[in-house]
């Protein structure tokens, strides 16, 4: 038997969460401009469709704008030509989901780890990757750098423009220092203002994202 998935309609005939690619399949064949991807986990998917349904596909980079009218002027999610070999590359790895998590990030013109954390308790991979953007940003904001950061996780980038993770891990004994670091988080974007773009990795046309942890 195949492993289970779970597929997120963001734009189809019918929006939500499918069990199969077949009930997938029936929203999104002959749908223009039909959004949807599959999840391992229903807790990533149901973070996925919460979190990225306000995300706008555009054909050109230079600037987004979500279903409110609202620029999103630091977020890309298409596909450039080519990417930036001087910034920073971030990714999670969880042993189980949720699980123990970790993130990290390199640098992507030569992959040496510039940071590393973890692993921490409970935690999944979006929490993870939204943890390790906002590092990034830390890091940089420090040495005043303004290079771009790669993440493959919408999911995060959405997390980050909004300034909320939007999870359904409960706050509870065995999850308060996860929830302690995300409002640590959390907190560091209400509070500071960065010129870094967040862009969408695309491993289709590069690859596994320079961070990945290779333990897929």
């Amino acid at each position: 038997m195949g492993r289970e998935k779970f597929y997120v309609v963001w734009r189809g005939k019918n929006t939500g969460i499918y069990l199969s690619w077949d009930e997938c399949k029936e929203q999104v064949l002959g749908y223009k401009g039909a959004k949807y991807k599959s999840y391992n986990t229903k807790i990533e998917a149901e973070e996925a469709f919460k979190a990225d349904g306000n995300i706008a596909i555009v054909s050109t980079s230079t600037q987004l704008r979500g279903r409110d009218g609202n620029q999103l002027t630091l977020f890309s999610d298409i596909a450039p030509t080519t990417y930036y070999k001087e910034s920073i590359c971030v990714d999670a790895a969880c042993s189980g989901n949720p699980g123990d998590m970790e993130y990290q990030g390199v640098c992507t013109k030569t992959g040496k780890v510039i940071f590393r954390y973890g692993p921490v308790p409970n935690g999944t991979n979006n929490i993870g990757e939204f943890l390790a953007i906002v590092h990034a940003l830390a890091l940089l904001q420090q040495s005043n750098n303004s290079i771009p950061i790669y993440s493959d996780s919408l999911t995060a980038m959405a997390w980050v423009r909004k300034k909320q993770v939007n999870t359904n891990i409960p706050r509870n004994k065995s999850t308060e220092q996860l929830w302690k670091i995300i409002e640590r988080a959390q907190k560091w974007l209400l509070n500071n203002t960065y010129s870094n773009e967040i862009i969408k990795w695309e491993t289709k046309i590069w690859g596994e994202i320079k961070a990945d942890f290779g333990r897929k």
